[in-house]
Order: C-alpha cells, then sequence, then structure tokens
C-alpha cells in the first residue's frame, strides 16, 4: 500500500495543484471519482494491465466510455497515466486529492457504518461530535450494516473508532480465548 502512494503522490499533488489555480477542484474531484469507479471494475484493471493489448487502442476506447464524464484536462490526464503504465493508480490518486482537499477546505470526510439508517439529529449529533474529536467539520458518509447488530463504526483521518456490538463481541470472544 505504501510504495501505490509512493507512486500516486506526485500525481495526486500535481493534479490538486492544477485544480487549485484554474477553481475546478469539484470538476476534478467528480472526474478522479468517476475513474476510480471505472478502474475499479477488475475486467478494466485487468485490460489496462494487459501488455498485449495495445496501449493507444486502450486509451481510446477507455476515453470513449468515459465520453460525458471526463473533460479535455481529465482525458489528458488518463493519457499520461496510461503512457506511464500508472492507469491503475487512479483510485490512489483520487483518494489523496480527496484527502488533500479536506485538508484544505477545512473539513475531514468520516466513513460512518451504522447498523439502522440514522435519522436527522442523530446525523447532527454525531457531525458535532466528530468535529469536537477531530477539531475540524466532518463531512458524513453513512453506510448500513445490519451484520453490526447495533452501534457504528467511525473511520476518519487514520482514526477508527468501533462502537458496535459485533466489534463487542469479537473482543470479548479474543479476550476469553486468550
Amino acid at each position: 500500500m505504501s510504495e501505490l502512494t509512493t507512486l500516486a503522490r506526485p500525481y495526486a499533488v500535481a493534479v490538486f495543484k492544477a485544480a487549485k489555480e484554474t477553481g475546478k477542484t469539484q470538476e476534478w474531484a467528480d472526474t478522479l471519482e468517476f475513474l476510480k469507479a471505472v478502474m475499479a471494475n477488475p475486467l478494466m484493471e485487468q485490460a489496462a494491465a494487459d501488455p498485449k493489448a495495445g496501449k493507444d487502442k486502450f486509451v481510446a476506447n477507455f476515453l470513449d466510455l468515459c465520453k460525458g464524464h471526463v473533460a479535455a484536462e481529465g482525458e489528458n490526464f488518463v493519457r499520461l497515466l496510461a503512457s506511464n503504465g500508472r492507469l491503475g493508480l487512479v483510485g490512489t490518486i483520487a483518494d489523496m486529492f480527496a484527502e488533500f482537499r479536506a485538508e484544505e477546505e477545512g473539513y475531514v470526510d468520516v466513513d460512518v457504518i451504522t447498523a439502522y439508517p440514522l435519522e436527522a439529529n442523530e446525523e447532527t449529533n454525531l457531525n458535532a461530535l466528530v468535529e469536537k474529536w477531530m477539531s475540524r467539520k466532518g463531512r458524513l458518509h453513512v453506510t448500513v450494516d445490519e451484520s453490526l447488530i447495533a452501534g457504528l463504526i467511525l473511520r476518519a483521518g487514520g482514526r477508527v473508532v468501533d462502537a458496535s456490538i459485533r466489534g463487542q463481541l469479537q473482543r470479548l470472544a479474543k479476550r476469553l480465548s486468550n
């Protein structure tokens, strides 16, 4: 993972710098998230890494698939990544870009996994708690996972808080087995 970060960092820094200079951080964020979603498909990742596939033909087909979702600058970025054999890094680049943007704009992205959907007042209270905990405004991304039984898991800025019943049961089982 650290190798991917090392390889992706120069691209992420360059894109973020260019996005800030042109005032297109939202456009670039959308572009990178779209490219990340496309490359998350195992078949696409396999095709990008296939040395038998013609690089130019693959890039042309890839960009054709991205029509309407990627601006000219994004297309040039895809060409650059493909020519350097780094198209597989686009997910890491997108994540790093999001981190740079969050830092610049003074918020932190928080992944919240809950056993049940949150009500509006619960989300407001959770956001206040995150702001106090992280000393920055939180941007919550809530997903529901009923296997948690009850409670929630928070992931923010490299920190994880597991306040779920499933997590408590796993920790109890581990203590009992030792």
